[in-house]
């Protein structure tokens, strides 16, 4: 298994204890993590026992120092790591929703070392020279032109190396802002149809291919956790249509009943073959996980993300419903865990894709 590399940003996330509010947190302590979309695939990839790389910009400073040496501690390669004077570390703060108070997430990253450093700064052909394939997302696009420019040269640079190609359109409304004649809606789309031409595998939830690009599941209404599940394979198929370079897409299926209750499963749509396949299963039925009293949904998406690249890009997972069934199990169990990175190991991903659910303590 050839390395997966992640290119993007990876911020400080801070956030009060258990389920408390910022009002009764502050003044007061926050805890402190790291996270990122790409840098949360490459962590729960070097989890489960994959090989994978980072890219980022960071100042050169000891905060940033410390977030190097949380990757590398889970074996994640760091080397081609920007080090800079341009730029800060990104922030984001998030409180964790219960019942029917929904999470809120505050993001405060303007002027990020990622967002100023430009696309010539990183070594591409070393970056991708052993690699197998590459990760991105449509959230650092989102930060800057600079960073989206920086990220069309990652996915031009790993096509022309020869690495597979996979882009979760992560759709952030209040990341997309630094056009101000296009709407969020607008930007996103026109950047991300620049980049999807390079992509081989896509993938998002139930609302991201609306929100980027205007392709609706039926009456899938995600606001209130209702959907069409059966319309999300038309859905795939107008992807393919537009962009005739992707292989599959991937599109998660969150249903949410409050904040501490959501059904959980996904679609895993091959364009060759024009076949869907959708996990978990149970007796020739899609019967999403019933996941109750969730810990932490933030960073959900990118441990499903993690999971289907391993499965992929592994080869041992040669069915597509393998694949699929090891990546849903891989995120469901994720929503346990504290924090971003999906600190579950293989072993226990594939006991819940066997039937493994109840939760009995393993002695």
């Amino acid at each position: 298994m050839k390395p997966v590399v992640g290119f993007g940003e990876i911020m400080g996330r801070l956030a009060p204890e258990g389920f408390y509010r910022f009002s009764q947190s502050c003044p007061g302590r926050l805890d402190l993590t790291f996270a990122g979309a790409e840098a949360n695939v490459a962590a729960s990839i070097a989890m489960l026992g994959g090989s994978s790389a980072y890219v980022t910009a960071l100042p050169d400073h000891a905060i940033a120092d410390a977030c190097v040496r949380s990757l590398k501690a889970l074996d994640v390669e760091t080397r081609h790591i920007v080090r800079t004077d341009s730029g800060r570390l990104g922030l984001y703060f998030v409180e964790t929703g219960a019942n029917q108070r929904p999470s809120n997430v505050i993001y405060d990253r303007e002027h990020s070392a990622v967002s100023r450093t430009p696309a010539d700064a990183y070594d591409w052909d070393a970056i991708f020279a052993d690699a197998g394939w590459l990760h991105i997302s449509g959230i650092t696009p989102a930060l800057s032109r600079c960073a989206a420019e920086a990220s069309l040269a990652a996915v031009r640079g790993a096509k022309e190396a020869g690495l597979t190609v996979s882009c979760d359109l992560n759709f952030r409304k209040k990341l997309w802002k630094w056009d101000e004649t296009l709407s969020p809606r607008e930007l996103a789309g026109r950047t991300m149809r620049d980049i999807l031409p390079f992509v081989d595998v896509v993938i998002g939830n139930e609302g991201d291919a609306e929100d980027v690009l205007g392709i609706r599941a039926g009456d899938s209404d995600v606001e209130s956790g209702e959907l069409a599940i059966d319309k999300y394979p038309e859905v795939a198929g107008q992807i393919a249509g537009q962009f005739p370079n992707v292989r599959k897409v991937a599109i998660t299926l969150r249903e949410s009943i409050s904040a501490s209750h959501n059904n959980w499963g996904a679609m895993l749509y091959d364009t060759e073959s024009e076949q869907a396949v959708f996990a978990p299963m149970r007796d020739g039925e899609y019967r999403p996980y019933e996941i109750r009293n969730i810990v932490d949904r933030v960073g959900g998406g990118d441990s499903f993300a993690a999971g289907l690249i391993f499965a992929l890009h592994s080869g041992e997972y040669t069915e597509h419903a393998d694949a699929i069934a090891f990546a849903v199990a891989a995120s469901c169990l994720a929503h346990s865990i504290k924090g971003d990175w999906n600190h579950s190991r293989r072993a226990e991903v594939e006991a819940l894709m066997r039937g493994s659910g109840s939760g009995r303590v393993v002695r």
